[in-house]
């Protein structure tokens, strides 16, 4: 079999050469091609990574590689960016691509134990990190003063706003002050899980006030992922000593800062807090607040709320 190109898989592209693996054994009818269309598209995530560590051919492709990616999709699973299950799959794909390309050569990394990627827990027991707002100005402080303005201001949004690490992230702050001003609502858009849009509304002029100093630090840019840098690259850099900083506030992850948002929002609409601390909301004041809740963080269905609030009365 050729050396150095692909093992042979007639291509030198890396993101190809993990599709024309999986195609072949679809067409030896050994997976089905909606399958491999799947591990197709799951490979194109990872191959993207690798051609951002400087790995261009499968060959270059090692075990500890695989849970370096595995890891950083942990950390997304963590600020629930992915579910577990998702993430979990996107290592798998990486296993089984490498399998078929390698003819059974391939040591697999284990997502869970190599990678971290841990099942969510389904119900929230605990009150969120970062509910208490001093904790979360102390953080925002220390990354301004070890010159980390963009990570501050991905904190103060994701308390204020709700977001995930990657929307706060790639928001347009500028465009968001704006529609803030204009209509009393922020649209979210860019970097939602599923493509889901959604819009946060403006309930407490401090929302305001982030959004100012956001566009402020965003400056001539895009969104706070600074000009000079990819996405991945922000979330190696910056946004890991954002989280490093967080918990060296006492807020474990900056999903916690979300959760945090939905057990305000959610004393908002009962003037409760929830169960799990000791509220003492109607069934009927619960299931509206939780519905309330779950359109802006974005899912569409409130039983996941008890992973943010708690279980349901």
């Amino acid at each position: 079999m050729a050396k150095g190109t692909n093992f042979g898989l007639k291509t030198r592209d890396l993101a190809k050469a993990g599709r024309f693996a999986v195609n072949e054994m679809a067409r030896a009818g050994t997976m089905a091609y909606a399958s491999a269309a799947t591990l197709g598209q799951r490979w194109q995530a990872f191959a993207a990574y690798a051609k951002e560590a400087g790995v261009k051919r499968l060959e270059g492709i090692t075990g500890q590689l695989v849970a370096s990616y595995a890891q950083s999709i942990a950390a997304r699973v963590a600020d629930g960016e992915l579910s577990a299950a998702y993430g979990q799959n996107l290592v798998s794909a990486v296993n089984s691509v490498m399998t078929l390309a390698t003819q059974g050569a391939w040591e697999s990394v284990s997502p869970t134990k190599d990678g971290g990627i841990a099942a969510r827990m389904n119900v929230r027991t605990e009150i969120p990190d970062g509910l208490d707002r001093a904790g979360v100005t102390a953080a925002a402080e220390a990354l301004r003063s070890q010159k980390n303005a963009n990570g501050a201001t991905v904190v103060e949004l994701a308390r204020d706003f709700g977001l995930r690490a990657k929307e706060a992230s790639l928001l347009d702050a500028r465009r968001a002050l704006q529609e803030a001003s204009e209509r009393g609502r922020v649209t979210i858009s860019a970097g939602t899980k599923g493509g889901r849009t959604r819009e946060v509304p403006i309930t407490h002029p401090r929302q305001l006030e982030t959004l100012a100093k956001a566009a402020a630090v965003q400056g001539q840019a895009r969104s706070l992922v600074p000009a000079n840098q990819t996405w991945a690259q922000w979330e190696e850099t910056g946004l890991r000593q954002t989280r490093e900083i967080l918990q060296e506030h006492s807020i474990s992850r900056i999903h916690e800062l979300r959760a945090a948002y939905a057990v305000e929002r959610y004393q908002a609409e009962t003037g409760h807090p929830p169960r799990m601390m000791n509220g003492k909301a109607s069934r009927t004041e619960d299931r509206a607040a939780r519905l309330v809740v779950a359109r802006e963080l974005g899912h569409s269905r409130i039983a996941i709320t008890v992973s943010y609030l708690g279980t349901m009365r």
